[in-house]
C-alpha cells in the first residue's frame, strides 16, 4: 500500500531543525547548507501543507499552532526513524557467517584467501569452524562448507560443486631432486598417510590402483590424523603427500612443494559448496559462494 501524502523528507528535515532552533540560520549551521536553503525547504513543506508553520517578523521566528503541533509529532518521527536507521546498520555490521571445512582445506584454500573477503565484505564477520567430515555437523551449527564429498551424499544438504577431484602426488623440491616418477617407482618411497580423515578421501593404495599399480602393502609409511601436519612434513622434505589439484596450488605455486609424478587420479568425486538446505536463501550465504566461484573462476583463468 502506498504511503500518502508524503512530503520531501529533506523538507521535513529543514523543517525540524529550524522548529527546534527557532532560527533559519542556526538550522543551516547544524545541516551545513545555506540559510535560503533552509528558507527553501520550509516554504515548500509549507506549500505541500497548504497551512503556515511559522510566522516570519523581523529577525524572529516562531512556530504557529499548526506548526507547533506538527513540528512535535514530525521530531518523533525522525527520532524514531533515526533510531531504526541505526539499529539497521548496527544489524548489518554484525552478520556472522560460519564456514566448515575440514583442517586442511581451511589451512590451504581458505586461511590465505578470506583475507580477501573480509577486505570486499567488511560488514560480515567470519567464524570458521574445523570439521574433519561434514557428516559430524549439526545443520544448526554453520552456515556453509567447503568439503570433498563422492558419494552417499548427507540429506539436508544443498550442494553446488566447484572442484573436480584430480589427486597428485606431492613432495618438496629437493626430495626427488625435481624428478618427476613413474608411480610404480613411488611405493618405497616415504609417503605420508592422512589417518581419520574423510573416509571418502583417496588414500595410498586407491590411489596406487588408480594409477594402474598392485600395492600389497606400503612398506614406509608416516601417518597423521591431522593433514595439516602431513603438508608441513612434506614441505620440510620429509616425505610424499597425496594432494588436491586446486586445494594444493599456493604451496606448489610458492615453489614449497611440486609433483612427484606426472599420474593423477579421481574417484569422480569433488570439493562442494554444502550449506543446509534453510540457510541457502541466506543472502550472506549467497555473497559467500559468489566470492568462493570468483576465486575458483581466477585459478583456472590463472592456470590456463
Amino acid at each position: 500500500m502506498r504511503i500518502f501524502p508524503l512530503p520531501p523528507l529533506q523538507s521535513l528535515v529543514a523543517f525540524d531543525a529550524a522548529a527546534r532552533h527557532g532560527s533559519f540560520t542556526k538550522a543551516a549551521e547544524e545541516l551545513h547548507v545555506t540559510q535560503g536553503a533552509v528558507s527553501r525547504q520550509v516554504s515548500q513543506l509549507e506549500k505541500f501543507l497548504g497551512r503556515k508553520l511559522f510566522v516570519r517578523e523581523h529577525r524572529t521566528l516562531r512556530l504557529t499552532v499548526v506548526g507547533q503541533r506538527y513540528a512535535e509529532q514530525i521530531n518523533s518521527v525522525l527520532t524514531d526513524c533515526a533510531g531504526h536507521t541505526a539499529e539497521a546498520m548496527k544489524k548489518q555490521s554484525n552478520f556472522i557467517l560460519t564456514i566448515a571445512c575440514a583442517s586442511g582445506t581451511a589451512n590451504l584454500w581458505l586461511a590465505p584467501r578470506i583475507a580477501n573477503f573480509r577486505a570486499m565484505n567488511p560488514d560480515i564477520s567470519i567464524r570458521i569452524l574445523v570439521r574433519e567430515s561434514v557428516v559430524r555437523l549439526t545443520a544448526d551449527e554453520f552456515d556453509v562448507g567447503i568439503y570433498y564429498l563422492r558419494d552417499d551424499l548427507p540429506p539436508g544438504l544443498s550442494l553446488q560443486k566447484i572442484i573436480d577431484e584430480k589427486v597428485f602426488a606431492f613432495c618438496s623440491p629437493d626430495y626427488l631432486g625435481m624428478a618427476r616418477l613413474n608411480p610404480a617407482d613411488l611405493i618405497n618411497k616415504m609417503l605420508l598417510v592422512a589417518d581419520e580423515q574423510q573416509r571418502q578421501w583417496m588414500s595410498w593404495h586407491d590411489w596406487f590402483a588408480l594409477c594402474g599399480v598392485k600395492v600389497a602393502k606400503l612398506k614406509n609409511t608416516l601417518i597423521s590424523n591431522q593433514y595439516p601436519i602431513l603438508v608441513q612434513m612434506a614441505v620440510n622434505g620429509q616425505g610424499i603427500l597425496l594432494g588436491w589439484e586446486k586445494m594444493i596450488d599456493p604451496l606448489v605455486d610458492d615453489g614449497q612443494l611440486v609433483k612427484a609424478s606426472n599420474a593423477s587420479a579421481s574417484h569422480g568425486g569433488g570439493y562442494y559448496l554444502v550449506c543446509p538446505q534453510g540457510h541457502r536463501e541466506n543472502p550472506v550465504v549467497n555473497i559467500f559462494s559468489r566470492w568462493v566461484e570468483s576465486q575458483i573462476l581466477s585459478t583456472l583463468t590463472g592456470a590456463s
